[in-house]
């Protein structure tokens, strides 16, 4: 490719993808599968730990105070199971889910699955603290049985390989300098080494989605946070592991300290994974850290001394990732002329992986997302 301005006809490919995470790498791979010529550029190498992306687990959760995600969750559920079949990898340990704290929530909750013919069932503490020992409850438990876990860094892997498989190029380590939008269809993607003209380029960036396409649309709001989740070594091996989300109650004394929302899960060989949803400080992330705040990483010592007893407290092994997330927590999932964004999906979105690069080639092709994710404006 030449490194000076196109001529007025060139279009190299039909699609560029700017992000190499979850969501890049399932729009690159259902795009390809549809057959459009894909080129997918990262900034970083091929699993990097700069992102949100990365880490061997994350929770798959059907427990939402919401008809449209748990509708959509079921949706995202089926694409896993086909990507696995596709590749031959399972991706899904259905180890149950169990939800405690604030039980009016739970109850709404489980009356929405009924509603869905999602299976789950509504435990009382005693019971709960009996099948679950590694975790003590105090309220009632909304048990999720068909949910678990993600094997997300192998998901990763999975969806370069089947994007491969199916015709997409991945060029990994390739920072993007420069988007032009030249036309309807028609915008030139500018790498630290050459020029792409395409008809569609989709932004699923992350944290840097502003940095890479703030002046190309209008964004909602978008906040970057670095957080630290830690995993804790396991002391009653006995104990049987479901992943877990827990809500404090801010009117319950002994809850009050709590940053916000837990949640958790046994990462085999390396503990229990447990952290604070979106509890971090802001951060820009080219001037991160990577380094845990004292406090906080207390916070979630003292948690697990409380509230998960089969775990050694003390053995804290922190992690650092990013959260990206709107204010209200809904994704953004949108297109402006040819540029489609995808974003903030930090903190709850990774188990719809697949279903979002769906949407996204979706709106690639001409169509709509669900309307409460259609948030992009001009400029």
């Amino acid at each position: 490719m030449s490194s000076g301005q196109p001529s007025p006809s060139r279009v190299d490919v039909d699609l560029v993808v700017v992000g190499g995470g979850a969501m890049g790498l399932a729009t690159a791979w259902q795009a390809a599968t549809r057959g459009h010529e894909v080129v997918l550029v990262e900034r970083f190498e091929q699993g990097h730990h700069r992102g949100a992306s990365h880490g061997a687990t994350r929770n798959l959760n059907v427990a939402y105070d919401d008809a449209d995600y748990v509708a959509l969750v079921q949706e995202a559920r089926r694409r896993w199971d086909a990507l696995a079949d596709e590749t031959g990898t399972p991706l899904l340990d259905l180890v149950g889910v169990v939800n405690h704290g604030r039980p009016a929530m739970l109850r709404r909750m489980r009356a929405l699955h009924v509603d869905a013919g999602v299976p789950s069932e509504l435990v009382d503490a005693a019971e709960a603290g009996e099948r679950w020992r590694g975790i003590r409850f105090e309220t009632e438990v909304l048990h999720v049985p068909g949910s678990g876990r993600i094997r997300a860094a192998e998901a990763l892997t999975v969806l370069a390989r089947a994007a491969e498989a199916h015709g997409a190029r991945l060029r990994w380590s390739t920072p993007v300098t420069g988007l032009h939008v030249e036309g309807p269809q028609r915008v030139r993607v500018v790498t630290a080494d050459d020029e792409i003209v395409a008809r569609r380029v989709v932004v699923t960036a992350g944290a840097w989605t502003e940095d890479v396409v703030g002046g190309l649309v209008r964004l909602p709001r978008l906040t970057v946070t670095q957080e630290q989740p830690a995993h804790f070594a396991v002391t009653d091996a006995e104990a049987v592991w479901p992943s877990v989300n827990h809500r404090p109650d801010p009117d319950r004394p002994g809850e009050s300290w709590w940053p916000g929302v837990v949640y958790g899960m046994l990462t085999p060989g390396e503990g229990v994974k447990a952290g604070w949803h979106g509890a971090g400080p802001v951060v820009h992330p080219d001037r991160r850290s990577f380094e845990p705040d004292p406090g906080q990483l207390e916070q979630l010592r003292r948690y697990a001394r409380e509230w998960l007893p089969g775990v050694d407290a003390e053995t804290a092994d922190p992690i650092s990732c990013t959260y990206t997330t709107t204010d209200d927590e809904d994704f953004v999932l949108d297109r402006v002329g040819p540029v489609v964004v995808g974003a903030g999906f930090s903190g709850h979105g990774f188990k719809f992986t697949p279903l979002v690069g769906s949407i996204l080639v979706d709106l690639v092709e001409g169509g709509d997302a669900p309307a409460r994710f259609r948030r992009l404006g001009r400029p």
